[in-house]
């Protein structure tokens, strides 16, 4: 009986907290290559909070629909993520810089997100690739003490 509670609370832990290992310098000096994050499944960010995000395949987008918010951990691992700062959301003011200079909107449309990397030297994000879709978020990095 213990056992079967221990199993039903790491499946739902699994689906809500998710660990991710930083790859690369984009999010320099505040993430480095090789550190673990943890990030808590929640669709609604805040500005100013880093995310997971699913990677797109360079300017063309992504290549399978995005993953349910209930998907199970083996799902969740087929993934590429990145690690990104959340600067603008729907409604927002779009911040003007490379990559949404010449953008039409003033405010981040509905479902989308300005992300940028604290690395521009090094970092793909919405300087190269414009908005990215809110449902390609995998959760919020859980900060220390939080």
């Amino acid at each position: 009986m213990i056992a079967e509670k221990a199993r039903i609370a790491a499946a739902v832990l699994t689906r809500r907290l998710v660990s991710v290992t930083v790859e690369g310098v984009s999010m320099a000096p505040t993430f480095q290559d090789g550190d673990r994050v943890l990030a808590v499944r929640r669709r609604r960010p805040r500005p100013g909070e880093v995310v997971v995000v699913e990677s797109p395949f360079g300017r063309r987008g992504w290549l399978e629909p995005p993953l349910p918010a209930r998907a199970a951990p083996v799902s969740v691992a087929a993934r590429r993520w990145m690690i990104k700062r959340v600067v603008a959301l729907p409604g927002d003011v779009v911040p003007r810089g490379p990559g949404l200079a010449n953008v039409s909107d003033e405010r981040v449309p509905a479902g989308m997100a300005v992300l940028l990397g604290d690395n521009p030297s090094s970092s793909f994000d919405s300087r190269e690739f414009g908005y990215f879709p809110l449902v390609r978020l995998l959760g919020v990095v859980r900060s220390p003490g939080r």
